[in-house]
């Protein structure tokens, strides 16, 4: 694996309808939505380049041309941003990643985080841990509640996924004890993982992880004491401006 080298390209999803966060996403994209003045999107850039993060690619489709001239306009808040164009066909998270390839540095270890996430969660934190565990994926996890778990076992490993609303559960290892952690969409892993991609066009992450969990190392870091809000819906960017000021 190549995944000893420091972490400085990212992939930000912002390729989504954003039909939660309507009426604004009607006329624009969501990550283009702004919070105490700056849009999501450039919050997540900032965010990165305080770990030295400034090559990003940024996905698009709704709205595309909308990020493009924001993103040229602000010179990429001083971050070299690359276009990865979706405007064909939505491809979800694991179909837009994998779309994205051709932008990354070859070999290089790369993160993945989402346009309307908003957190300050500590990156180098969870660089280490992806390094220190020789995995393939790390991902950053919590014990906020959700409807939809990743499962873990006492080690941090991942072994599945569950529906507590419908019952659904899709397991891809066996284990003792099953730890229920909610998906908190910041995201390391080795550039090795597009050689294990068994899926083509539209895909999510979690059905990568899920598939790759049988045969490879997926860890989960859980996080806490930091700032992390889903400003997925209109209601929730009242919560965003009084987190992130």
């Amino acid at each position: 694996m190549t995944n000893k080298q420091p972490v400085n390209q990212a992939l930000i999803f912002c390729a989504g309808l954003g039909t939660r966060f309507k009426p604004w996403t009607d006329q624009h994209p969501k990550a283009l939505a702004v919070i105490n003045g700056k849009s999501l999107l450039q919050r997540n850039i900032e965010y990165l380049q305080q770990y030295g993060i400034t090559r990003v690619i940024v996905n698009v489709h709704h709205f595309a041309d909308q990020i493009v001239n924001a993103v040229e306009k602000n010179r990429g808040w001083g971050s070299e941003v690359l276009i990865s164009d979706e405007t064909d066909a939505v491809l979800e998270t694991g179909g837009g990643l994998l779309k994205a390839k051709p932008l990354f540095t070859p070999g290089a270890p790369f993160l993945t985080c989402n346009a309307d996430i908003l957190t300050d969660l500590d990156i180098h934190a969870l660089t280490q841990f992806h390094q220190e565990n020789n995995a393939l994926i790390s991902m950053t996890v919590s014990e906020r509640k959700t409807s939809r778990y990743l499962l873990f076992d006492t080690e941090n490993t991942l072994c599945g996924w569950r529906n507590i609303s419908t019952g659904e559960e899709r397991i891809s290892r066996t284990t003792p004890v099953m730890l229920q952690r909610a998906y908190d969409c910041v995201v390391a892993f080795d550039y090795g993982v597009f050689e294990q991609m068994p899926f083509t066009g539209k895909f999510s992450l979690i059905d990568l992880y899920l598939h790759l969990a049988k045969t490879h190392t997926i860890k989960g870091l859980p996080h806490k004491d930091d700032r992390w809000v889903d400003v997925g819906k209109p209601e929730s960017v009242a919560v965003a401006e009084a987190m992130f000021p």
